[in-house]
C-alpha cells in the first residue's frame, strides 16, 4: 500500500514494532535531540513525542534511522524500476512491438508517475495569515546552535523563467513568527533559482513543506541533476501520482498530504546572519549571512505531526538515508558517466569528504578522465578526496580498497591535487568558506607493484608517539598540536625510520582515531585539506605536475580555524539522564 502521508507511515512503523511513543512532556530545546541521539546510537526505533513543551504539535524523529525502516517505507520497487529503466535505455534503438509488449509492466509504472490536481486536501484544513511560526516545535539540537531550526525542511522553488522546479533540503533558522534564514549552499538548485531572480531584482516565491509522504522527504535529499524534477522522484518512490491542490494565496500549488506548508518570498539583496548550527560533519558550522525567507501564510493539517531529525558526528539518521539513495541511483552512474562502473560516497565522512570509484582503464589515463567526470557532476563536484581504481573489487569495502590502491599507486604520477577550487560550504578545512582543494588518487593495474609493511618496530622522531598500523602501509601517529608545531609533518616525511612506509597519518590522538573504521574515516577525511595538508619526503615538478616521494604525510590534526567538535553540554546530558528511565526502555538508553 502506498504511503501517502506521514501518519500512514507512523502507523506502519507502530504495527512493525518500529515506533516508540514518549508520553512524558519533553522540551524541543536540546532535550528531544539528546533523547534522539541516545536511541539512534543504540539502533533504536522511530520516536513520537506526544507532549512537546510550548507547542500543540507532536514531534516525530528517527523516521529513517535504520535500513529496515527504509525498506518498510519504500521496499524494493523503486530500485527495481530504476534498474529496469537503465536496461531499457542501454538497449534503445528503433522500438519493436515485441520490446514494447515485453516492457508493458515498466510502461504502466511510468504512466503512474507525475502529479495530479485535487480540489480538497488535508493541508488546507488549518490556515494562518499572518503565520505564527513560533507555535511550531522546531528543535534546538546543540547548546551552541544559533536558535531553533527546521531540520527536515522541504524547500520548493521554481525557476523564474519556468525552466522547472527544485525541491531541496536547505536548513531553516527561525527568527520570529514570520521570518527565517534559508541556508542555500553552493551547487544547490534552490540557490540557482534565487540567483536568477536576484539578478533581475525580483523576489523568489518559496514554499516550505514540513512533513508529508516519506517519498517527498527522500526526493528532497536525493542528489539529482539540476534539471531532473524531484516531484517526479517522489511520485516514483510512492508508486502513484503526487496530489497537488491550488494555494488559496495564489502561490505554488501545495502538496495535498503535507503536514505543514509555509509560503512567502525571499527578497533580493536582503541578508541576515544564519547559524551557528551543529552539522552533519560532526562540527559546529559557523554563522554566515544568508537570504531571508519572509513567510506570509502557514497551512497545516488539523492533527499535524512535526517531523524532525538530528545531525552530528556520523552515524546519524542521514547516514542511512544517504546509503539508501546511493543504492537507488547506483544503476544510473554508468549510464550518465561513461566508464564509471561503481561509485561510493562515504557517509562516515559526511559524504562529500571522501568518494571512491571503480572505472574502466582501457587506454592511457582513461581512469583519470573518469575521475574528472565524477568531479564535474552535480553535487559530486564537491567531493574533496576521490579514490579511483580499475580493480575488480567492491569500492565500498574501504580497507580492501585502500590496500589495493597503496599497492599500485605511482606517487610521482598518480596523485593529483587540484587547488583553488570550490569546497562544500560546511567543510572548514580550506582557507575560507566555499574554497579549498581536491585530491584524485589512482590505484591502477591488475598486479601490485609493492608489498606494504604491516608492523612498525622502528623509532619515531622526537615528539611523535602512539604508532598504530591501522591498515597495511598506513601508520597512524600523534604529536604536538598544529598550533604548537606546524613543521612536524615535514620532519616526519624526512625521517629515515619511516622511509619504508607509503603513508603516515598525523592526528591529535592516534588511539581514538584508530578505535574503529568509522572513527578513522571521520577523523582523517574531515580534518584534512589536500593542498595544505599533504607532505612528502621530496617533491618533483615535471610538466607542471607535482610528484611526491614516500613517505607521504597527511596532516589530520585539528587546525586553529576549524569549528569545534560537537559534544552534548553537561547540563542537557544531566537533565536527560535524570528522566531517562521514564522516557525510554532500558535497551535504548
Amino acid at each position: 500500500m502506498p504511503l501517502t502521508d506521514l501518519g500512514t507511515y507512523l502507523n506502519l512503523l507502530a504495527a512493525e514494532g518500529e515506533l516508540h511513543r514518549v508520553e512524558e512532556e519533553v522540551d524541543p530545546y536540546l532535550e528531544i535531540a539528546e533523547i534522539h541521539r541516545r536511541v539512534i546510537e543504540r539502533q533504536g526505533p522511530a520516536l513520537l513525542f506526544t507532549r512537546v513543551k510550548g507547542s500543540a504539535f507532536p514531534v516525530a524523529t528517527n523516521l529513517f534511522g535504520s535500513h529496515h525502516r527504509l525498506e518498510l517505507a519504500f521496499g524494493r520497487r523503486p530500485q527495481n524500476f530504476v534498474a529496469e529503466l537503465v536496461k531499457l535505455a542501454e538497449r534503445l534503438g528503433p522500438p519493436s512491438l515485441g520490446m514494447i509488449w515485453a516492457k508493458r509492466g515498466l510502461l504502466r509504472q511510468a504512466l503512474a508517475i507525475g502529479t495530479k490536481k485535487v480540489n480538497q486536501a488535508p493541508i488546507l484544513e488549518c490556515q494562518q495569515h499572518p503565520p505564527r511560526l513560533t507555535e511550531l516545535p522546531l528543535l534546538t539540537s546543540w547548546d551552541t546552535d544559533g536558535g531553533a531550526f527546521v531540520t527536515l525542511p522541504l524547500v520548493y522553488t521554481e525557476h523564474p523563467d519556468g525552466h522547472g522546479h527544485n525541491l531541496g533540503m536547505y536548513r531553516i533558522h527561525r527568527y520570529d513568527d514570520q521570518t527565517t534564514g534559508i541556508h542555500w549552499q553552493i551547487h544547490k538548485g534552490g540557490g540557482y533559482h534565487y540567483h536568477e531572480a536576484e539578478q533581475r531584482g525580483q523576489a523568489l516565491p518559496v514554499t516550505l513543506y514540513i512533513g508529508g509522504p516519506p517519498a517527498l522527504i527522500l526526493a528532497a535529499i536525493a542528489p539529482l541533476p539540476e534539471n531532473v524534477p524531484e516531484l517526479l522522484l517522489a511520485s516514483l518512490l510512492m508508486g502513484q501520482k503526487l496530489p497537488l491542490v491550488a494555494s488559496p494565496g495564489g502561490h505554488h500549488p501545495l502538496v495535498a498530504t503535507a503536514e505543514f506548508a509555509a509560503q512567502g518570498l525571499v527578497p533580493p539583496g536582503l541578508r541576515r546572519q544564519e547559524g551557528p548550527f551543529g552539522d552533519h560533519y560532526g562540527y559546529n558550522s559557523l554563522a554566515h549571512d544568508y537570504p531571508v525567507f519572509q513567510v506570509s501564510r502557514l497551512y497545516h493539517r488539523k492533527k499535524a505531526i512535526y517531523p524532525a531529525t538530528v545531525v552530528g558526528q556520523p552515524r546519524q539518521e542521514d547516514y542511512y538515508i544517504g546509503d539508501f539513495l546511493q543504492d537507488l541511483l547506483a544503476p544510473l552512474f554508468p549510464l550518465v558517466m561513461g566508464g564509471v562502473r561503481q561509485l561510493k560516497t562515504f557517509g562516515d565522512t559526511g559524504f562529500h569528504s571522501l568518494a571512491a570509484a571503480r572505472v574502466r582503464d582501457r587506454y592511457p589515463r582513461e581512469a583519470f578522465a573518469a575521475g574528472l567526470r565524477i568531479l564535474g557532476e552535480g553535487q559530486l563536484s564537491l567531493t574533496k578526496f576521490l579514490i579511483v581504481t580499475d580493480g575488480d573489487l567492491d569500492v565500498a569495502d574501504f580497507p580492501r580498497l585502500w590496500r589495493h590502491v597503496l599497492e599500485r599507486i605511482n606517487w610521482q604520477t598518480d596523485l593529483f591535487v587540484l587547488a583553488n577550487v570550490s569546497q562544500d560550504t560546511l567543510d572548514y578545512t580550506g582557507p575560507s568558506v566555499n574554497k579549498g582543494s581536491k585530491a584524485l588518487m589512482l590505484g591502477l593495474g591488475r598486479e601490485p607493484v609493492r608489498a606494504l609493511p604491516e608492523a612498525f618496530t622502528g623509532e619515531l622522531p622526537a615528539g611523535v608517539g602512539h604508532p598504530v598500523v591501522f591498515l597495511p602501509g598506513t601508520l597512524v601517529v600523534d604529536g604536538a598540536s598544529f598550533a604548537g608545531d606546524r613543521a612536524l609533518p615535514e620532519r616526519l616525511a624526512a625521517s629515515p625510520e619511516l622511509a619504508d612506509w607509503p603513508l603516515i597519518i598525523l592526528v591529535d590522538d592516534a588511539r581514538a582515531t584508530t578505535a574503529s573504521l568509522k572513527r578513522f574515516l571521520w577523523s582523517v577525511f574531515t580534518r584534512f585539506e589536500p593542498a595544505a595538508d599533504l607532505h612528502g619526503a621530496a617533491t618533483t615538478v615535471r610538466r607542471f605536475h607535482v610528484g611526491l616521494t614516500t613517505p607521504i604525510v597527511f596532516d589530520c590534526r585539528m587546525k586553529p580555524w576549524y569549528p569545534h567538535v560537537l559534544e552534548v553540554d553537561p547540563k542537557t546530558k544531566a537533565q536527560v539522564e535524570a528522566r531517562i528511565a521514564r522516557l525510554l526502555p532500558a535497551r535504548w538508553r
